[in-house]
């Protein structure tokens, strides 16, 4: 069951099995809408074929009615004329609304390390059932805008974020963000300028807790402070940051099991499919404060959908 978030729908969340995906029942009714005038313009031109207009291209119109042909020629023109009509009214039906007035779909996209590739899995189905778009380019073993390898990320990642058009650019802050104070400020203030130089909101979501080990260890007093620096940004970016608080979902310390089910990967770091469909029902609401006409769909629509299956969760 799908629990520990406060309000969130109760679902069941299968294991790491194979899930059988939902057909694809995608209807595009601009082609159908053509093809049905396609044969209205087929009838159409058999009728014109019976006779009310003979004409080829070698030989002028054989003319119909008496004296100069001056009735014959009127009935003609009066023909093409309604022919003509009838094919230019087929082809704007056939061309589909102008674009200028299409709503253009709200889009996320997904930043962080490989904690976040996990959390994408059930973001991904959940997002696109509310109606709005998803890209993730969370990565393993990396997606930090500060600390090691940080430098390899930036030289590739504001071309991503603005090939990428989105409405809105969640970080989930990673666990490879130490440095030190002043480095992740002016990291996440960096990040903040690329996101609203491409037109978009930036939501930080604060990092989970770990159980750290050998690696981690040295490190975890400057990833403590990693929550306080986002809020310092978005306090300063005049409404156009925010951030969302994930120990509302994980709680202060690391917890590998909640309510008797696998919730955090054994390893200390990254989440179980229960877990990431934990975070995924919270981080809904959050979305749906920075998304023009986003309403976060129903549990049902995207907890079984087959990404718990994914090769990604381990040790769950």
């Amino acid at each position: 069951m799908l629990t520990g978030v406060r309000g969130a729908h109760v679902v069941t969340v299968p294991g790491q099995r194979e899930l059988e995906a939902a057909p694809d029942q995608r209807i595009v009714l601009d082609e159908q809408y053509c093809r049905h005038l396609s044969s209205m313009d087929k009838a159409a031109s058999r009728r014109r074929s019976g006779g009310l207009l003979r004409h080829d291209c070698d030989r002028p119109a054989q003319r119909w009615g008496h004296g100069d042909g001056t009735v014959g020629t009127m009935t003609k023109t009066r023909m093409l004329l309604l022919g003509l009509a009838g094919l230019l009214l087929a082809t704007a039906a056939c061309s589909g609304p102008s674009t200028a007035t299409e709503a253009k779909r709200s889009k996320v996209l997904f930043l962080g390390d490989s904690i976040a590739v996990g959390e994408a899995l059930p973001l991904a189905a959940a997002v696109k059932a509310g109606g709005a778009d998803f890209q993730s380019i969370a990565a393993e073993g990396g997606g930090n805008v500060v600390g090691p390898a940080a430098d390899e990320n930036w030289k590739q990642l504001p071309g991503q974020i603005t090939e990428a058009k989105p409405t809105a650019v969640v970080y989930q802050i990673a666990t490879y963000d130490w440095a030190s104070q002043p480095e992740q400020q002016a990291a996440y203030e960096k990040l903040l300028t690329t996101v609203t130089g491409a037109g978009a909101k930036l939501v930080f979501v604060t990092m989970p807790p770990i159980k750290p080990d050998e690696f981690y260890q040295p490190h975890m007093a400057e990833l403590a402070r990693t929550s306080d620096i986002a809020r310092t940004v978005a306090a300063g970016s005049s409404g156009k940051a925010s951030v969302l608080d994930a120990t509302e979902v994980w709680g202060s310390a690391y917890q590998q099991t909640k309510d008797g089910k696998a919730d955090r990967s054994a390893d200390g770091i990254h989440t179980c499919p229960q877990g990431a469909a934990r975070f995924t029902s919270w981080l809904l609401t959050g979305l749906a404060k920075v998304l023009p006409g986003f309403t976060p769909p129903a549990a049902e629509a995207w907890a079984n959908t087959g990404w718990s299956a994914d090769k990604h969760f381990k040790g769950c």
